[in-house]
C-alpha cells in the first residue's frame, strides 16, 4: 500500500519519526482495532488513533451522552446530550480522516458479541465487561489494550496471553472483581488523568501496530496525578488463572 501526496503530508511528523516512517504509516493505515467504550477513556484513544491514520476503527458502545461527562469526556460537546456516543464519536473521527473506515456499534459487548479488530482496546468502566473480553482476546488470539482511571489515577497495560506464551492475562492482574469496586460517577474522577490514560492507551496501540518501542506487555503503568508521578509493576502469569493457565 503505497501513500499518496495527501497521506504524506498529513502523516510527515510520524514519518520523521525512525521508529515509525512511511513503512509504519502504511501499517496504521492496514490497521484494524475496536475500541470498546466511547466515553473518559475511549474518547481521547480514538481520536488520537484516527489522526494517526489507523484505518479501521470500530467503536462499541450502548450509552448516550449526559451532561456530568462533558466534564471528561472532550469528544463530546453540550449539543450532543442525549445523543449516542458510539454514533457521535464515529462522526467525530470521520471528521478528523473522511478516508477512514469507522463503524459504530450502539451495544454493550457481552459473552457472544465479535468485534472485528486485530487489537482490542478495553476502555470500558466495569468489571464484568473487562472480564469478558479478556476472554475473548484469549480464545481469539488477539491483543488487548487495556486502561482503568479512577480519581486521581490511571493505570495502562497490554495482554498478550492468547499471542505470546508466556504473557499473563487481564485475570492474572485481577482474578476478581473487588468487593469494592464502584464507578467513576461514584467516586469521581479527574478529567485530565482520564485523558492522559486514554492517550497512553493509544500510545500502547500505534507501538504494537508499528512495532516502535517496548510494548506494556508484562507491565502495568500506574499513574498518579496528584503527585505527577508514574511507576511500572511488572506481573507474571498466574499459573491458577482460569483464563489463560488452561
Amino acid at each position: 500500500m503505497s501513500l499518496t501526496a495527501e497521506e504524506i503530508d498529513r502523516h510527515r511528523r510520524h514519518i520523521l519519526l525512525k521508529e515509525i516512517g512511511g513503512p509504519g504509516v502504511q501499517k496504521l493505515r492496514a490497521a484494524s482495532v475496536s475500541i470498546i467504550g466511547a466515553g473518559a477513556l475511549g474518547g481521547p484513544c480514538a481520536l488520537y488513533l484516527a489522526a494517526a491514520g489507523v484505518g479501521r476503527i470500530e467503536i462499541w458502545d450502548d450509552d448516550t451522552v449526559e451532561r456530568s461527562n462533558l466534564q471528561r469526556q472532550i469528544q463530546f460537546g453540550a449539543a450532543d446530550a442525549g445523543a449516542g456516543k458510539a454514533e457521535r464519536l464515529a462522526e467525530r473521527l470521520c471528521a478528523i480522516d473522511p478516508d477512514l473506515t469507522i463503524l459504530s456499534v450502539a451495544r454493550r459487548f457481552a459473552p457472544g458479541e465479535t468485534p472485528a479488530g486485530d487489537i482490542l482496546i478495553d476502555a470500558s468502566d466495569n468489571f464484568e465487561t473487562r472480564f469478558a473480553l479478556n476472554r475473548f482476546a484469549h480464545a481469539h488470539r488477539r491483543l488487548l489494550v487495556s486502561g482503568a482511571a479512577s480519581g486521581w489515577t490511571g493505570q495502562v497495560s497490554v495482554f498478550a496471553s492468547g499471542v505470546q506464551g508466556d504473557a499473563p492475562c487481564y485475570q492474572c492482574w485481577v482474578p476478581e472483581s473487588p468487593p469494592a469496586a464502584e464507578a467513576c460517577d461514584e467516586v469521581g474522577v479527574a478529567g485530565p488523568v482520564t485523558g492522559i490514560t486514554g492517550s497512553a492507551m493509544a500510545l500502547e496501540t500505534l507501538k504494537l501496530i508499528t512495532g516502535a518501542g517496548t510494548p506494556l506487555i508484562g507491565r502495568i503503568q500506574l499513574i498518579d496525578g496528584l503527585s505527577g508521578t508514574s511507576r511500572m509493576v511488572r506481573l507474571m502469569r498466574d499459573t491458577s488463572c482460569p483464563v489463560c493457565h488452561v
